[in-house]
């Protein structure tokens, strides 16, 4: 796991993560464990692609061809058991603008949207952006595992929900949804012809013993239903490269989704998002395989940690995703308290639960996806200001 363990400076990189602490913390020495990209170099390929095409040096108009479609069907198949087909994708510069996109081109003002708290941030965001209405059916959480509430889920399908924004796996509860759920969702949403937009752009973040199945995988029946979204940037951590796409096999709902997003001046990739797509594609399952091995060893630190040192602090046992969901209620703290207490006393940045909906108040989420010596530094930190007070 060498090149996982090598500590590789960030800064003076305009890197959101390492660069902007000073306006987002107000300090400027916390460890940032925040925002979802890694601290690990992408693969050897993907860097290597990216270098030759460089060598090149002429980027003009890059067209999306059967070889990168090729290479993304390949994938899914080979790593999800989803056989797609080529005429169903279209592309995007991230997953959130194809949201963006299909609330606006699918749904009207003041249509109610449903989403599942405490969640992704981003999906609070562009509902509201575009005047719809939120409605929530929020996560139970029974022994520290949360679970989906159906007689909930229903209800509030039945008040005329238009779209469910469904995030699977789930961030920030970590929660990679078996297929029982998946069938139930999907029944429900084509009872009372509920459109799914599905963000699984963790898909391929996932722990062992755990497997992400594509809502759309299941039937045809979801599949029409369903508009899934999905990239290789959380994965190879290329998010800067912003290179997604979405899989729809409705034609008429593809169709129409490509053209709202054209007339948002949205018509193809940039020139090195769909070379690091397709190097990642093509040539990322050894490193993402060694990368879910580290992964899952810092997760078992962390919770080991907590559990011997401070037992009353829950880390969440994610299934997937490179992010974990720390309940912090032990400490009787206030939201804003709790974040103050983190940065000032620990020397940690993490993002507050709190931003995930009310249902986050008193958890925060830390991402893992570091160096372990970093890892290990930023917990310490935690226990030690914790046992301090």
């Amino acid at each position: 796991m060498g090149p996982f363990n090598v500590l590789h400076s960030r800064k003076n990189t305009r890197s959101i993560k390492w660069d902007m602490l000073e306006s987002v913390f107000n300090h400027d020495d916390v460890i940032p464990m925040w925002i979802a990209d890694m601290d690990f170099k992408s693969p050897d390929a993907i860097n290597e692609a990216l270098i030759e095409r460089a060598k090149h040096g002429i980027y003009g108009y890059t067209a999306i061809d059967h070889d990168v479609k090729q290479a993304i069907m390949q994938w899914l198949e080979r790593r999800h058991q989803w056989k797609v087909k080529e005429e169903w994708l279209a592309f995007s510069p991230g997953v959130v603008t194809s949201l963006h996109v299909a609330i606006q081109a699918f749904t009207e003002p003041q249509d109610k949207l449903l989403i599942q708290t405490p969640v992704y941030t981003p999906f609070f965001n562009v509902i509201e952006q575009h005047e719809r209405t939120i409605m929530e059916n929020p996560l139970i959480k029974e022994n520290d595992h949360y679970k989906i509430d159906f007689d909930d889920f229903e209800e509030k399908l039945k008040q005329g929900v238009k779209a469910f924004v469904f995030c699977s796996p789930h961030n920030p509860v970590g929660r990679v949804w078996t297929k029982e759920e998946l069938e139930e969702i999907g029944r429900l949403c084509i009872k009372y012809d509920v459109l799914i937009l599905s963000d699984d752009i963790h898909g391929d973040l996932i722990f062992p013993g755990y497997k992400h199945i594509p809502i759309a995988s299941i039937s045809d029946d979801i599949a029409d239903q369903t508009m899934t979204f999905m990239s290789p940037t959380k994965t190879f951590n290329i998010a800067g490269l912003q290179a997604s796409y979405a899989i729809i096999n409705n034609e008429e709902r593809r169709q129409a989704f490509e053209d709202f997003a054209s007339k948002q001046g949205f018509h193809s990739l940039n020139t090195m998002g769909n070379i690091a797509l397709e190097a990642a594609y093509k040539h990322g399952d050894k490193w993402l395989d060694e990368l879910m091995e580290v992964l899952d060893s810092h997760k078992k630190y962390v919770i080991d940690q907590f559990n011997e040192h401070i037992p009353e602090i829950t880390v969440i046992d994610a299934e997937g995703t490179y992010l974990l969901w720390i309940d912090f209620s032990y400490l009787g703290l206030d939201d804003e308290k709790l974040h103050k207490f983190l940065i000032e006393k620990a020397n940690v940045g993490l993002n507050p639960g709190i931003d995930y909906g009310k249902a986050g108040s008193q958890f925060m989420r830390m991402n893992i996806a570091c160096p372990r010596e970093t890892l290990e530094k930023a917990v310490q930190q935690i226990i030690d200001a914790i046992k301090s007070l």
